[in-house]
């Protein structure tokens, strides 16, 4: 048998638990690697049972009244009865591995032997637990990379640095990884990765792994079968209200999916995560939807479109909760669900007649490709969308321009602007009001300060003729407010602040109180007092990085920098710049080109030259580049752990 690889982690714990407890059950999915664990906590327990640790496979067993005899034979007993004496007085591990099809039998049995055998201990492999008093559970978890590329080595024979994502495309289950190793002689990593990545490539390069997770389908009833399948439509993970949503019918009513679904986590097709969520690993979500493509193309699109709908609902809900304390709950829900949205999107993509619902559904996620550091990925389904659908419909309207404000912030202002001028032509009032905002912001990031303070005005007055309040309106005071500060009105700049502050406040709105504060530090630092500048950017880059609103971000640092240098800093703030320089390629050109915000900063450099000189200066925007923004801000700060899920402060010395 070869080598075993990796595992010490679990079979340190796995050990100590046996320690603990006369029974441990190990779960987790066909071909995770429990019989190889068990074997291998066996071998490192043996000292402690120095009666014997025997394995006794019962994975071919089938008939529960046959497994009494299955074990004593297996311990070269001449019949079943015997087995509580012989095990009365000894210290034995005893390890009963794949009891999938005999699970009762197995509890029943187990719990005999325990009573008769103080010096007793068994461990158990399957896809559920015995629900045996006094068991303990232990899920195996996939490999580890590290492991993952060891046991890919290992079986493999050669030496692998990385392995291109191959051990993650299999889940880090061990059995798909020794199974595509066996492919690798005379063949590269990339090519197996290529094969993996066709449709169904994964089943039909790994038959083995098919085949043990068809056992687990077996096992399945039929109803957990079906929504097996269903279930495949999800990407990720996926909570109960979706599932109900999508999968029930008068074959699975709504209100047995949660049995169904307790039914796949008991025999590890499922996974429960946080709260009412659960996950199902790539492999076996493409056995189920193998299993959905026999049932036809219109339980597909049936499915497929239920699916559609329920995510599109949440990204409107989502769209609408955005303005209030909920922020940073709807950031998680929407970050959780974000491999679903894609999918619905794709869907939308290239289905007939579904294009206007993907136009709808990519413009209500505006928050999340603005707000959450998406915006590429915005942009890109926008514009698939628009491309798609020119009918000049409500959804196109929305979707220039949520496409013109991404295309604003990725510096791509003329592109942005004609999205603007055709959505301000054709849509409804509303949508007339948020393009003429953006204008303005077109207008202001292209120097043309005389032209935007008009058009946020313009808007701003459409807002309130409408009577709305919420994100957009309150950014679109506050891109006023920036407008007015670089125009050099910095009284009238700082009044408007306030007044947003307080409805920020007031709303428990804090994505726009980051850019509230980013021009009061504007202002402050424009009227000579660095210092409070400094405080204040820094207020506002702890909002934007728990967001990860990378344009917000940058500016606070660009900003940071600023005030940081006129402290008299300049290698601080060479440092700051160095690790800006490195996050704007991935946003778009620094300070969108516009020459109000790049004259500052180029006198910014120019005295830091002067006073680090040239060589000093370069390795320290080089050290800025190579340490990246979080680690740069948190030596800035002193004290402050900046990220972008968690902005902590650590205790001073």
């Amino acid at each position: 048998m070869p080598g075993f690889v990796g595992r010490g982690p679990e079979i340190a714990e796995i050990t100590r638990l046996l320690a603990l407890s006369r029974l441990v059950t190990l779960t987790g999915v066909g071909g995770i690697g429990k019989s190889r664990l068990a074997e291998e906590v066996a071998a490192t327990a043996s000292p402690d049972f120095p009666d014997g640790a025997p394995t006794i496979d019962l994975s071919e067993l089938r008939d529960p009244g046959m497994l009494a005899q299955t074990v004593a034979e297996a311990l070269r007993l001449d019949a079943e009865e015997e087995l509580p004496g012989h095990l009365a007085a000894r210290r034995v591990l005893l390890i009963l591995d794949g009891a999938d099809a005999v699970v009762d039998a197995t509890a029943r049995l187990t719990e005999t032997l325990l009573r008769a055998a103080p010096g007793l201990r068994v461990l158990v492999t399957g896809r559920q637990a015995l629900d045996v008093a006094g068991e303990h559970l232990f899920v195996v978890p996939p490999m580890t990379k590290a492991d993952g590329i060891a046991l890919l080595n290992a079986r493999a024979g050669r030496h692998l640095v990385e392995d291109g994502g191959l051990c993650e495309r299999l889940d880090g289950i061990p059995l798909a990884i020794e199974l595509a190793a066996d492919r690798l002689a005379g063949r590269s990593v990339a090519e197996i990765v290529r094969e993996l990545d066709f449709e169904a490539g994964r089943f039909q390069l790994l038959d083995g792994l098919r085949a043990v997770i068809g056992r687990s389908h077996e096992l399945c009833t039929p109803a957990q079968r079906l929504l097996w399948a269903r279930l495949a439509v999800f990407s990720g993970c996926f909570d109960l209200a979706a599932a109900e949503e999508v999968c029930h019918d008068r074959a699975i009513p709504a209100h047995q999916v949660l049995d169904l679904i307790g039914g796949l986590v008991a025999r590890s097709i499922l996974t429960r995560e946080e709260g009412s969520r659960y996950h199902m690993p790539e492999t076996v979500r493409e056995y189920g939807a193998e299993w959905l493509r026999r049932l036809g193309e219109e339980e597909i699109f049936r499915l497929r479109r239920r699916h559609k709908n329920y995510y599109l609902r949440m990204a409107r809900r989502g769209e609408i909760e955005w303005f209030g304390p909920d922020q940073a709950a709807i950031l998680a829900r929407t970050r959780a669900e974000h491999g679903n949205l894609r999918s619905a999107l794709d869907f939308c993509m290239t289905i007939p007649g579904e294009v206007r619902d993907g136009l709808e559904l990519a413009a209500a996620l505006w928050f999340y490709w603005v707000g959450c550091g998406y915006l590429g990925e915005g942009r890109r389904w926008l514009e698939q969308g628009l491309a798609l659908d020119s009918s000049p419909t409500p959804e196109r309207a929305r979707a220039l321009w949520a496409g013109g404000y991404v295309a604003i912030l990725l510096g791509d202002l003329g592109h942005a602007v004609r999205m603007l001028e055709e959505c301000r032509d054709g849509g409804d009032s509303r949508v007339r009001a948020r393009a003429t905002h953006r204008l303005g912001c077109a207008a202001l990031l292209s120097d043309e300060h005389a032209e935007a303070v008009p058009l946020f005005e313009d808007a701003l007055d459409q807002y309130q003729w409408l009577g709305l309040l919420d994100s957009q309106v309150l950014m679109g005071r506050v891109e006023l407010a920036m407008a007015l500060g670089f125009a050099g009105r910095l009284d009238e700049s700082a009044r408007l602040c306030q007044e947003v502050r307080a409805e920020c406040a007031a709303h428990g709105e804090r994505w726009v109180l980051s850019y509230v504060l980013f021009v009061q530090a504007y202002c402050i630092w424009a009227a000579g007092e660095p210092v409070e500048a400094s405080r204040l950017a820094r207020a506002s880059l702890e909002i934007n990085r728990t967001f990860n609103d990378q344009v917000g971000t940058l500016l606070g640092v660009e900003l940071l920098a600023l005030a940081v240098a006129d402290t008299g800093d300049h290698e601080m703030a060479a440092l700051l710049q160095g690790a800006a320089d490195r996050l704007w390629r991935s946003v778009g050109p620094p300070l969108f080109g516009a020459r109000h915000f790049a004259a500052p900063l180029a006198d910014r450099e120019s005295r830091g030259r002067a006073a680090l000189g040239d060589p000093r200066y370069e390795e320290t925007l080089s050290r800025g580049r190579r340490m990246g923004l979080d680690s740069a801000l948190e030596i800035s700060s002193r004290g402050v752990v900046f990220s972008t899920d968690v902005v902590q402060s650590r205790p001073s010395a």
